[in-house]
């Protein structure tokens, strides 16, 4: 069988995304027939190489693909597991059997809208900037931002020595005065950086308050109540991926 990249084998394999896997690798968490691989592009057999991960062998392919998704509640951590003790979207998941892991991640006093898979591929094209999906967040800050500040961050400022890419944002109706004092802002982002939207608004002189992921490209967050979870539709997994049909064989639940 023809050789192929360790980070798409252990995607494939349901375990995390094509992304993190390359962490994994340079972290020296995965071998291939006993020697520990830290150069990434390294290539394996997914049939014959013997490939583990924390010292446990990878189940090559995944039977039954799984697409969920959760409003990830406050005080929650994006992860599987947490040496503080604190929740985690783990919590969440019921009686669901397949071991699914988050897609990208929302931060621990952030809620609204977070996809969980075992389809790796799928996870690394929704996370990718590359795949130009638009992520919508709903915000409250604090005080009134002038137009020309939120102009600012549409065409992009630095941080961290890169430049942001253009964001939409757009004031959200306010229902009262008092409320406007710290109003709500909409903010479409097409790339994640850890904590963009905090950084970019307290660059501005106005932190965040308040944040919540709404929709993810053409899939939204609805009615779904904190710490509630769902099957994606195999439509709404179409149309994330951009395509008529999906892929490869699988259910979302």
């Amino acid at each position: 069988m023809a050789l192929e990249r360790l980070q798409k084998i252990i995607a494939r394999a349901g375990l995390t995304s094509r992304r993190e896997a390359e962490q994994w690798i340079t972290e020296g968490r995965v071998s291939v027939d006993g020697e520990i691989i830290r150069e990434l592009g390294t290539k394996a057999d997914p049939v014959h190489s013997r490939i583990k991960v924390n010292g446990k062998p990878i189940r090559e392919g995944t039977d039954h693909l799984v697409y969920l998704l959760l409003h990830k509640p406050k005080e929650c951590v994006t992860t599987l597991s947490d040496p503080q003790g604190r929740s985690t979207v783990k919590d969440f998941l019921g009686k669901i059997k397949e071991r699914v892991y988050p897609v990208g991640r929302l931060d621990y006093h952030s809620e609204g809208m977070l996809l969980l898979t075992n389809d790796g591929e799928f996870a690394n094209y929704i996370i990718s900037p590359d795949s130009g999906i638009e992520k919508t967040y709903w915000i409250k800050v604090s005080g009134k931002p002038e137009e020309t500040a939120l102009e600012k961050l549409r065409v992009g400022i630095v941080l961290e020595g890169r430049r942001t890419k253009p964001a939409k944002i757009r004031r959200l109706p306010t229902p009262s005065k008092k409320q406007s004092e710290n109003p709500w802002v909409e903010v479409v982002l097409k790339e994640g950086r850890q904590n963009q939207i905090r950084n970019m608004f307290t660059r501005i002189g106005h932190p965040v308050r308040k944040l919540r992921r709404v929709r993810i490209g053409p899939v939204k967050l609805g009615n779904l109540q904190p710490g509630s979870i769902r099957a994606l539709r195999d439509s709404e997994v179409k149309r994330l991926l951009g395509k008529g049909s999906l892929s490869r064989a699988g259910k979302s639940g």
